[in-house]
C-alpha cells in the first residue's frame, strides 16, 4: 500500500451552546457535530525522500501553517518519511463546516497507515487535540454530542437527514464573536433528550447576525423554508429537510448572494480507498 484516497467530510453544529468561561479563557460548550457524506477530497501518496509536498489548485490556501503539514509534522516531528499530499477543496473555508479541522483529522488517518506508525486511534485524537479542538470529533469519524471544550464526545445515532447549507459571502472571525459583550455565556446544560425535543439554539448566532447582515439575511430566506441555523462562528448556514428531491428544491430557490448545496448527514465516516 503506498496511496490512500480519502473524503474529509464537512460538519455541522446541529446546535451549540455557552455553558461558561474557563479561568484560562477557554468557552465550555455543549454542541452535536453531525458529519456530512460530502467534502474536501484527499490523496497521499509515500515518498522515499523525506519531507511533505502539498498540492492543490486554490491559490489561498497557506503552505506552512495549513492544518494539513502540521498534522503530518505532529506524526513525524523528525521528518524522516516523506509524502506528497494532494487537496482537492470544497469545503468554503471560515463558513463553521470543519474543513481544517477535517484535513487534520484525514492526514494524521492516513500518514499514520501509510508510514506504518502503528499509532490507536486515542493516541491519533490526542495529537489532533493540538492541533485543534474539533480534530479529535473527525479522528473518531462518527457523529458525536460534545462537551467541555469540545474534547469530551460520544457517539450519537442522528436520524437520516439532508441538509441545505448556504455560504454568505463573509469570513466571520471566531475570535471576535467569542469575546462579543452580549454573547451569552451561561446556557444551562441540556441533556440528550432535550436535544432530539428541539429544545436547542446556536447561542453565538446572535453576535454574528448583528455584525454580518450577510449571515443575517442568508437565516431570514432560509427561515422562510424551515427552520434555519448557523454552523459554529458562521458564516454557513443550514436547514434540514427528510428527502433529497426537497433539500435539491430549495436549494436551486436560494438568492445569488449565497452559494447553495445540499449533502446527506452521515453517522459514521465511509473510511478510505487503499491503493
Amino acid at each position: 500500500m503506498s496511496s490512500i484516497e480519502v473524503l474529509s467530510p464537512a460538519k455541522l453544529n446541529l446546535f451549540l451552546h455557552v455553558t461558561g468561561q474557563r479561568d484560562d479563557g477557554y468557552h465550555t460548550l455543549q454542541t452535536v457535530f453531525q458529519l456530512l457524506d460530502w467534502g474536501d477530497r484527499l490523496s497521499f501518496e509515500v515518498q522515499a525522500s523525506p519531507g511533505i509536498l502539498l498540492t492543490t489548485a486554490l491559490e489561498d490556501v497557506p503552505n506552512d501553517d495549513n492544518l494539513i503539514i502540521k498534522a503530518a509534522r505532529a506524526l513525524d516531528p523528525e521528518q524522516q518519511f516523506g509524502a506528497t499530499i494532494d487537496l482537492f477543496k470544497q469545503i468554503p473555508m471560515g463558513g463553521g463546516l470543519g474543513g481544517g479541522s477535517s484535513n487534520a483529522a484525514m492526514t494524521l488517518l492516513a500518514l499514520n497507515k501509510l508510514w506504518k506508525l502503528d499509532h490507536d486511534i486515542d493516541t491519533l485524537a490526542k495529537l489532533g487535540e493540538t492541533l485543534g479542538a474539533d480534530v479529535p470529533v473527525f479522528v473518531r469519524g462518527y457523529s458525536c454530542w460534545a462537551e467541555g471544550i469540545g474534547e469530551e464526545i460520544t457517539p450519537i445515532a442522528l436520524p437520516s437527514r439532508w441538509f441545505v447549507i448556504l455560504k454568505p459571502n463573509c469570513h466571520v472571525a471566531t475570535a471576535e464573536i467569542f469575546r462579543a459583550p452580549e454573547l451569552t455565556r451561561n446556557t444551562a446544560p441540556i441533556t440528550v433528550s432535550a436535544f432530539f425535543a428541539g429544545h436547542v439554539k446556536n447561542d453565538l448566532q446572535a453576535a454574528v447576525e448583528s455584525r454580518y447582515p450577510e449571515v443575517r439575511h442568508a437565516l431570514k430566506w432560509l427561515r422562510k423554508h424551515g427552520s434555519a441555523m448557523m454552523t459554529g462562528s458562521g458564516a454557513c448556514v443550514f436547514a434540514s429537510y427528510e428527502s433529497q428531491s426537497e433539500a435539491e428544491r430549495i436549494a436551486r430557490l436560494a438568492p445569488e448572494t449565497v452559494s447553495a448545496f445540499v449533502a446527506k448527514g452521515i453517522n459514521k465516516h465511509p473510511g478510505m480507498v487503499h491503493h
